[in-house]
């Protein structure tokens, strides 16, 4: 193996046969299975030195346009050129190249795969669907490999999950489970619920208005963005997800809602053009609460088909190229994570290099950390895991998105509010801390903490969402982040007016901005408690959008 360079962070080593950590089933790959196609990424580095750089630019607040991206922060047109025509000469079939030349997407067979990067494939099961995967790491002729820094979807059983949770309860007379009437103007209080998504009863109930589930009028007034003379009006809200919602699901909760979001504002992107499965839950989160908090925003769905990291890294690349055409999307909810020790670390480093990218081209990010605590196991639904964030709300290049749990008075005033004991926190063992994350509360220590900022999660204080049809009441960080992506959108239709730029990076700006954040005192996650100020449980706390508005368009 001289002559070839071994990718040692791509995979993570997996036994011969039996079982594994994280849940796996290892077995021996089925004789004549080897025909079977995999979706590869061959990740190419940024030229030396350059990837450090752009991260202490961003880190100060900068925005980098995208020919100076292209044109220093890229790897060279020629050495992915050279990559994927040497991958054709081995039978791969190259797919796409990233505009931007920072990889190159290929499909082969499990035995072309074999033979050209000295793999061994077996049969892995999870959750009871078995997939084909990589035993070893793979390598490939040390000329081909300079400008390559990983090789991602050889252990396709590994990819993220959502963050959104179903109300496990039935809140009774706190629902009013008659439909609207589509003939006449909805009342602001109309709503319905379904806590599992089972069939919903059907009789009617008196409404109490600022109880769960919430609209979007009392999450506005709870976060002090009620009475802002911007809609998100020129704005573009991007949402990376892997499927779309129902446009009658979308219409129906405008107009229980109240506000003016059209059709016409929603775009939807199929990234690999395949087929779509059926909404569930998470896509319908996210875009009926984004559009809602700024209705007068268009919403572009970035819809991947699958949750694997390939297919997130192709949307991540998409919407990356998309900007040139696009230059009002500023913001980006991404509503997935995976915990940080479950991944390899090639992995996390490919889609950290696209995500610094958006980052340095004036796109927020904001990231879900999470709905299982301080210990996320590998499905993400369950607290029983090692200490460990999940990634990606644990890149210092995003705005990680923690959760509360809210109580509101019966005229919408805040009765109460602390951290949630989903709310996904603690410190990364992949990244440094960034020298914007410092002030009250900070932990000692040397790694980036999560999350950065909160808002209401908790399933049982949580948001209205029509569903195939149905009034359901769902909640978890899935909900904070787009509902901060709209608050961005909100902020950047400000700056706007006030002949400002877009807003670059974030947290730099906001870290010192305690006075703009209502600070959360109580709660846990499991291994952290909520404190005053900084904590790894809601982060800087919640936000008071009118003052960042101010604070923010100086």
């Amino acid at each position: 193996m001289s002559d070839r360079k071994v990718f040692a962070d791509s995979v993570t080593p997996l036994p011969d046969q039996g079982s594994a950590e994280h849940g796996l089933t290892v077995n021996a790959a089925l004789p004549g299975g080897g025909k079977e196609v995999m979706s590869l990424l061959f990740s190419l580095s940024m030229p030396a030195g350059k990837q450090s750089d752009l991260e202490a630019r961003v880190a100060k607040g900068e925005v980098v346009s995208l020919e100076e991206l292209k044109k220093i922060y890229s790897p060279p047109a020629s050495e992915a050129k050279k990559l994927a025509t040497w991958l054709k000469s081995q039978g791969f079939k190259v797919t796409k190249i990233a505009s931007d030349n920072s990889g190159v997407y290929a499909d082969a067979s499990i035995d072309q795969i074999e033979k050209t990067l000295a793999v061994k494939m077996v049969r892995v099961t999870k959750a009871g669907l078995t997939y084909p995967a990589a035993q070893n790491a793979p390598s490939l002729p040390s000329d081909m490999a300079q400008s390559v820094n990983a090789i991602i979807g050889l252990q396709p059983f590994r990819k993220a999950h959502k963050h959104f949770r179903f109300c496990p309860v039935t809140h009774g007379n706190r629902l009013d489970l008659i439909p609207p009437d589509a003939t006449k103007k909805p009342s602001m209080s109309a709503r319905r619920s379904n806590s599992t998504g089972s069939k919903a009863k059907k009789a009617p109930t008196k409404n109490i208005k600022n109880t769960p589930p919430y609209l979007v009028s009392e999450i506005k007034q709870a976060y002090g963005a009620d009475l802002l003379s911007v809609t998100g009006k020129g704005q573009t809200i991007a949402i990376l997800i892997d499927t779309v919602p129902n446009d009658a699901d979308l219409k129906s909760f405008w107009q229980r809602n109240g506000v003016s979001t059209t059709i016409k504002q929603i775009e939807k992107i199929n990234v690999k053009g395949g087929a779509l499965q059926p909404p569930e839950g998470e896509e319908t989160l996210d875009v009926e609460w984004a559009s809602g908090i700024a209705p007068g925003a268009k919403i572009r769905i970035y819809a991947t088909g699958t949750l694997q990291f390939v297919d997130l890294d192709l949307a991540l690349d998409r919407i990356l190229a998309d900007l040139a055409g696009k230059p009002r999307m500023r913001q980006l909810s991404i509503s997935l994570g995976l915990g940080e020790r479950f991944m390899p670390k090639g992995e996390i480093a490919a889609q950290h290099q696209k995500l610094l990218r958006l980052s340095a081209a004036g796109v927020n990010i904001f990231v879900s950390s999470g709905d299982a605590g301080s210990n996320p196991d590998s499905s993400g639904h369950g607290s029983s895991g090692p200490l460990q964030v999940e990634y990606e709300s644990s890149d210092p290049v995003v705005i990680g998105v923690g959760g509360t749990s809210l109580s509101l008075k019966a005229k919408g005033q805040v009765a109460s509010e602390t951290g949630w004991a989903g709310s996904g926190g603690g410190e990364s063992v992949f990244f440094s801390r960034p020298p914007w994350q410092s002030g009250l509360g900070l932990p000692v220590g040397n790694g980036r903490n999560v999350p950065d900022v909160s808002l209401v999660a908790d399933p049982n204080t949580g948001a209205l969402v029509v569903l195939n049809g149905k009034a359901v009441q769902i909640g978890g960080t899935s909900w904070s982040a787009p509902v901060w992506a709209g608050f961005c959108a909100l902020i950047n239709e400000a700056r706007a007016k006030a002949k400002k730029p877009p807003l670059p990076f974030l947290n730099p700006l906001i870290y010192p901005l305690t006075s703009c954040f209502r600070d959360i005192l109580s709660g846990s996650n499991g291994n952290y408690q909520a404190a005053a100020g900084y904590d790894r449980v809601t982060g800087l706390g919640v936000p008071n959008v009118k003052a960042l508005v101010q604070a923010l368009t100086k």
